[in-house]
């Protein structure tokens, strides 16, 4: 195929580092055509989040049409949800458009707490998204966001983090992928942990790289989803797509020095030369 579309539907960064700005950059990063439908318009910064704002859900559903009215949609990544109303308008937008034989990839980043600490789903939208997330294909949380959707205290070890994963692979028959940012370690690792079919688990893929010694974070986790979904839509594997991501991933962290954005955790450098 051609060049595939890809369509963000999360909230927004004025700073341009995480949210729909950063998937619109890890998009173009990674060979596909950028769209983004807005979910909440959220004043945020390198150092936290100041507020937010959710336009009404049907204008939400009015940009979504819009969209997929006119456009032939080859992957779709979702980030910042917030409310049982958001979710709802979504997933029933979903429902009304693609036949379950033929949709388009569906990567869900289940945005719940970001790195700086604030919380972006609203408590008692847990339920509807862990219920929207049977519909993913890939699911990407951070160590706290897997742990609200396996109903255990963060992992505090690798094997603890895989467990988890297998958990949440398993209730939503969905690749999960269990990130390592948040252990600690000296290196970082990723795991791809796929669902059990008829009992038996297809092999764990882990990839680790040097943990790189920066503030420069903000919007990782945005990023990386964004291209594992690029890569799909373009025909990649989920293994061969998490060599490459882990690859630039290094790269865009390395390459953030060449930055001056903001006074508390940097972005990534989408496009590091």
């Amino acid at each position: 195929m051609g060049i595939p579309n890809i369509l963000s539907i999360a909230g927004t960064d004025p700073t341009g580092g995480a949210g729909i700005q950063a998937d619109l950059k890890s998009f173009a990063a990674h060979g596909g055509y950028g769209m983004c439908v807005v979910t909440a318009l959220v004043a945020q910064n390198t150092q936290g989040v100041r507020q937010i704002h959710a336009p009404p859900v049907e204008f939400l559903r009015a940009q979504l049409d819009a969209v997929s009215d006119d456009v032939t949609i080859n992957a779709v990544k979702t980030g910042m949800l917030g409310t049982v109303g958001i979710i709802r308008t979504v997933t029933q937008w979903w429902e009304a458009t693609f036949d379950p034989s033929s949709a388009p990839t569906l990567v869900v980043d289940p945005v719940m707490v970001a790195t700086s600490g604030d919380r972006l789903l609203d408590t008692d939208a847990e339920a509807s998204l862990i219920e929207f997330i049977h519909r993913a294909d890939l699911v990407t949380p951070n160590v706290p966001e897997l742990a609200i959707l396996a109903g255990a205290e963060p992992a505090s070890s690798s094997s603890e983090l895989i467990q988890q994963a297998e958990e949440v692979a398993d209730a939503h028959d969905a690749v999960v992928l269990a990130k390592g940012g948040h252990m600690g370690q000296s290196s970082v690792t990723d795991s791809l942990v796929f669902p059990a079919v008829d009992g038996d688990r297809p092999e764990t893929y882990s990839v680790s790289t040097p943990r790189i010694a920066t503030t420069n974070t903000h919007g990782t986790g945005c990023s990386v989803s964004a291209a594992l979904a690029t890569l799909r839509a373009r025909g990649f594997s989920w293994n061969a797509g998490l060599d490459s991501v882990k690859d630039w991933m290094q790269r865009a962290l390395q390459g953030a020095e060449q930055l001056d954005v903001g006074k508390g955790n940097g972005p990534i450098n989408h496009f590091p030369r």
